[in-house]
C-alpha cells in the first residue's frame, strides 16, 4: 500500500524512533485546549533539522501525501486538526536558539523554539523580544510567525510581522528558501519572507527565523482604571498616548462582567478595583527610569481622576502587583470554566466603533438559548476585541448561530473576522467578509503556484481543489 511505502521511506530518512504511528501516537492531541481528544493521523514525524524537514516534504510530495504542521498547538481556528491519512510534521525537536547578535540586536532561532524561552534568552542578554500573550509558555515561534500573532504589546512594537527580519522556509516539494538575513533594509525585489508570515503554514514550513530585538525596558508600570463608558476609555487612550510620549505599551479593555468574573471572590485573583464599573482598562508603560516613570504615570492618573475622565485607578507597587494585574487579563481559563463549552473569537474593527459593536453583539449572543455568557475583552489600542462565549451546548446549530451574530455585522464596519489568530479551518466561510473576491482569487493563485497539489496544511484559509 502507498501509506506503508511512505512510512518506510520516512523511517529510512529519520529513523524508527522519530516516526510515530499506531500506539506510539497515544497521548498526542491536536490542540492543548482539547487534550482529551486523541490525535488522528497516519503518523507523526519529528525532524531535528531543516534538511530533514525538506526530505519529509520531498517524500510526501512524490506520493501526493497530505501534510499537517504542528507547533505549540495553541491556535484557536482548527488549523492543527489532522485526518486519518495525514502525515503530521511536528517541530517540537527543532527548538534551538542558535545565535544572539548583540550589535545587530537580532536572534536566530529554530521554528520550534518556545516563545517564552526566546523572551528569556533575550532578557538574559539585556534585550527584549516584545511579542507577548497568555500562551507564551507553549506557543512556538514558527506558529507565531505563520499566524502573524499579535498580543498585548502591538501598539508599541507592532505585530509579529514587524519583528521578523528573515526566514528559512521549506516549500511543499522540499525546496529550501533561505532568507536568513539580519538586514533591516533590503530593497531587492519581492519581500518573499513576508509572504510566509500569516500564511498559516499553507505555503511553506518555517524552520528558522531571524527575530528583531529591542532594548530591554528597565521600567514597567501598570494600572487598572474604572470607566463609566466607552467614549471615556477611548478618550483616555488618546490622551495617554500623547502624554506618555511613546512609553505606552499596552491598553487592555475589559467589560465589567468580564472583570467581575476574573476577580470573583471564589477565584484566584482578588479585585484591584471595586466591582461595578461598566468598563475596566489595564494600561502599561515601559521605560528606562522606574522612579521617574512611576511618578509620571501616577501624576497622569491623578490628573485623570481630578478631571473626572475615569472613576478610579490603582497603580502597581511591585513586580508581584504587575504579575497579579496581568494574570487577571490573561488567565482566560477562569471565564472558560463557567460552562461546559466555549467558543472564542478575535475580531478587529475601527476603534471608534468598538463600543457600539460589542454592546449589540453581546446582547444578541446572550439572548440565544444555550448561551450562558458572552465575555468581551481585548486590545483597545489596536482595535482587537476578543469574545469568549460560554455555553451549555456544543451543537453545530448553536455554533453557527453565534458565528452569524459575531461575524455578520463586521462587513458593515469594514472589520476583520481575524485580528491575530488566523483563518484556519474554522473561519473559511467568513473570509469574504474581510477580503474581496479579487484578493481571494490572488491568494488561491499563489497557493496553487507554490503547492499545486494542495498537500501542505490542506484546507486552511482557502479551499483549493486537489490535483490528481
Amino acid at each position: 500500500m502507498k501509506t506503508q511505502v511512505i512510512i518506510r521511506q520516512l523511517i529510512d530518512a529519520l529513523g524508527a524512533d522519530r516516526v510515530l504511528e499506531g500506539a506510539a501516537m497515544e497521548g498526542r492531541h491536536a490542540h492543548i485546549w482539547k487534550m482529551e481528544e486523541p490525535l488522528v493521523a497516519l503518523c507523526i514525524v519529528l525532524p531535528v533539522s531543516t534538511e530533514e524537514v525538506a526530505r519529509i516534504c520531498e517524500i510526501c510530495h512524490a506520493h501526493r501525501q497530505r501534510m499537517v504542521v504542528h507547533g505549540g498547538l495553541t491556535g484557536l481556528t482548527g488549523a492543527t486538526i489532522a485526518e486519518a491519512g495525514d502525515v503530521v510534521i511536528s517541530l517540537e525537536r527543532m527548538d534551538g536558539i542558535e545565535e544572539i547578535d548583540l550589535y545587530s540586536r537580532v536572534m536566530l532561532v529554530q521554528g520550534g523554539a518556545i516563545l517564552e524561552q526566546v523572551q528569556e534568552a533575550a532578557r538574559e542578554r539585556g534585550l527584549f523580544f516584545p511579542l507577548g500573550f497568555g500562551a507564551r509558555g507553549s506557543a512556538r515561534i514558527g506558529g507565531c510567525i505563520a499566524t502573524n500573532a499579535g498580543g498585548v504589546n502591538v501598539i508599541k512594537y507592532g505585530m509579529t510581522r514587524n519583528l521578523v527580519l528573515g526566514l528559512e522556509v521549506v516549500l511543499p516539494d522540499g525546496r529550501i528558501i533561505n532568507g536568513l538575513k539580519k538586514l533591516v533594509k533590503d530593497n531587492t525585489g519581492y519581500a518573499l519572507s513576508q509572504l510566509f508570515i500569516g500564511s498559516e503554514g499553507t505555503l511553506g514550513i518555517i524552520t528558522r527565523a531571524v527575530l528583531r530585538l529591542s532594548a530591554l525596558p528597565s521600567s514597567r508600570q501598570a494600572a487598572w482604571l474604572g470607566f463609566r463608558d466607552f467614549e471615556g476609555a477611548l478618550a483616555w487612550l488618546r490622551q495617554s498616548e500623547t502624554a506618555l510620549g511613546g512609553k505606552l505599551s499596552a491598553f487592555e479593555l475589559l467589560w465589567g462582567d468580564t472583570y467581575e468574573a476574573q476577580t470573583a471572590t471564589s477565584g484566584p485573583y482578588k479585585a484591584p478595583l471595586a466591582h461595578g464599573y461598566p468598563l475596566y482598562v489595564l494600561m502599561e508603560t515601559q521605560g528606562r527610569d522606574s522612579d521617574k516613570d512611576y511618578m509620571e504615570l501616577a501624576s497622569l492618573l491623578e490628573e485623570g481622576i481630578t478631571s473626572g475622565q475615569f472613576e478610579d485607578a490603582v497603580l502597581a507597587q511591585s513586580a508581584a502587583d504587575l504579575q497579579w494585574f496581568w494574570n487577571i487579563r490573561e488567565d482566560v481559563s477562569i471565564m472558560a470554566g463557567i460552562a461546559g463549552y466555549v467558543q472564542s473569537f478575535d475580531i478587529s474593527l475601527p476603534i471608534r466603533d468598538i463600543g457600539e459593536y460589542v454592546s449589540s453583539v453581546k446582547a444578541a449572543v446572550e439572548a440565544l438559548d444555550g448561551v450562558v455568557k458572552a465575555f468581551a475583552f481585548g486590545h483597545l489600542g489596536d482595535g482587537n476585541i476578543h469574545f469568549l462565549v460560554c455555553k451549555h451546548s456544543g451543537s453545530a446549530e448553536l455554533k453557527a448561530a453565534i458565528d452569524e451574530l459575531v461575524y455578520g455585522p463586521l462587513a458593515g464596519y469594514q472589520g476583520s473576522v481575524s485580528a491575530e489568530h488566523g483563518i484556519g479551518l474554522d473561519k473559511k466561510r467568513w473570509l469574504s467578509l474581510s477580503r474581496s473576491a479579487e484578493e481571494i482569487e490572488l491568494m488561491q493563485q499563489i497557493k496553487q503556484l507554490i503547492d499545486p497539489y494542495g498537500l501542505l496544511n490542506p484546507g486552511r484559509i482557502l479551499d483549493i481543489p486537489e490535483k490528481p
